[in-house]
C-alpha cells in the first residue's frame, strides 16, 4: 500500500478535500468551489487542486494509492451515477473519468454513506463494524455500514433513511415526490413545520410564541431551558425518529446509531430521548444498541472517502 490517499467530499457549493496517510492521519485539508455552471468540470477541478497541493507538499501522484469521492446522489456499483441534481449531472461515469483525469484508482460513493464510513473509521463509532449513521439537517440522510462495508444497494439507494414513509395519512408531498417521509418530520425543516402546526393549537404560554423566525435550534434550546411546550415537541420529534430507527434495527441490527448533521448540535437531548423511545419499539438484544453523536463534523465525508480507497 502506498503511503497516501485522497478524500474528496463533493457538495453543491464546495468540494472538501483532504490528504491522508494510510493509517488515517489527516495531513492537510482544504476546500474549492463546486463549479456547477454549464461547461464546468468538477472532476478536473478536483484533480488540478490535488496536483497543486501535491506540488506544495513535494509529493507526486505516484505516492498516492487512490482517491475516494463522495457525491450527493445514488452511486451504482460501477462507480457511476444516474443523476446528481445538485451538481447538474445526469448519467456520469464518475470513477472512470476521475481515474483517467488524475491517473490513480478512484472509489465513489454516496456522500452520506461516506460520512458513515468515516465515523466508523475515525469518529464516534470507531471500533464498531455494524453502524448506521443518520444525518439530521435540512433533510434527513443516512449511511449503513455492515461488517465494515458500505451498503449501497443494487440501485445506489442504500441508506436513504429520510425517505422511509412513517405517516401514510400525510397529504403534503416530500421533495422526493412521496408523502409522509421521515424527512418531513425529523429534519430541521420538519420539526419547525410540525411545531408551527402545534403552536396554532396551543392555548398555553410558551417562549416559542412570537419567535420570528422560528428555528430548530430555538426549539431545542427552549426545551433544554424547561419550556414545557418545547419539551413536548422535542419528545414527539425523538419518538418519531426512534420508531423509524427501530425498523432499521430490525433489518440490519447495528451495534450503534450515529446521529449527525446540523440538528445534532442540540446534543444529548436527542440521543437520550431517542434511546428512551427506541426501547419502546425494539425487542430482545436490540435494546443494547448504542446512540452516539457524530464527532468528525464536516470532515466525516473526507475521512470516509479516504477509507473507501483503503477498502
Amino acid at each position: 500500500m502506498k503511503k497516501y490517499v485522497i478524500g474528496a467530499d463533493v457538495g453543491g457549493t464546495t468540494v472538501k478535500l483532504g490528504f491522508f496517510t494510510s493509517e488515517g492521519e489527516l495531513l492537510d485539508k482544504w476546500e474549492i468551489p463546486t463549479d456547477t455552471a454549464p461547461g464546468g468540470n468538477i472532476l478536473k477541478d478536483i484533480s488540478d487542486s490535488c496536483r497543486e497541493k501535491m506540488q506544495s507538499m513535494k509529493l507526486a501522484v505516484e505516492d498516492f494509492a487512490g482517491i475516494g469521492i463522495g457525491v450527493p446522489g445514488p452511486v451504482l456499483q460501477d462507480g457511476s451515477v444516474d443523476t446528481c441534481v445538485n451538481l447538474g449531472w445526469g448519467r456520469k461515469q464518475v470513477r472512470k473519468e476521475m481515474e483517467e483525469i488524475l491517473g490513480i484508482p478512484a472509489a465513489v460513493g454516496n456522500d452520506a454513506n461516506m460520512a458513515a464510513l468515516g465515523e466508523a473509521w475515525k469518529g464516534s463509532a470507531g471500533g464498531y463494524k455494524d453502524v448506521v449513521m443518520v444525518t439530521l439537517g435540512t433533510g434527513v440522510g443516512g449511511g449503513i455500514i455492515i461488517n465494515g462495508k458500505m451498503v449501497s444497494g443494487a440501485h445506489g439507494y442504500g441508506g436513504e433513511i429520510g425517505h422511509m414513509v412513517v405517516n401514510s395519512h400525510e397529504t403534503v408531498k416530500c421533495n422526493c415526490g412521496k408523502s409522509g417521509c421521515l424527512e418531513q418530520y425529523c429534519s430541521a425543516t420538519g420539526i419547525v413545520n410540525e411545531t408551527k402546526k402545534a403552536l396554532e393549537r396551543c392555548d398555553s404560554w410558551t417562549t416559542l410564541k412570537g419567535c420570528r423566525p422560528l428555528t430548530s435550534k430555538y426549539i431545542f434550546d427552549a426545551a433544554k431551558a424547561g419550556d414545557t411546550f418545547s419539551k413536548t415537541q422535542v419528545d414527539v420529534f425523538c419518538k418519531r425518529l426512534a420508531k423509524a430507527l427501530s425498523h432499521i434495527s430490525a433489518v440490519v441490527d447495528p451495534e450503534v446509531f450515529v446521529i449527525g448533521g446540523g440538528v445534532s448540535k442540540a446534543g444529548e437531548i436527542i440521543t437520550e430521548n431517542v434511546s428512551k423511545h427506541f426501547d419502546e419499539f425494539s425487542f430482545g438484544a436490540q435494546k443494547n444498541t448504542r446512540f452516539v453523536l457524530a464527532s468528525l463534523g464536516n470532515d466525516a465525508g473526507i475521512y470516509g472517502c479516504a477509507k473507501a480507497v483503503l477498502e
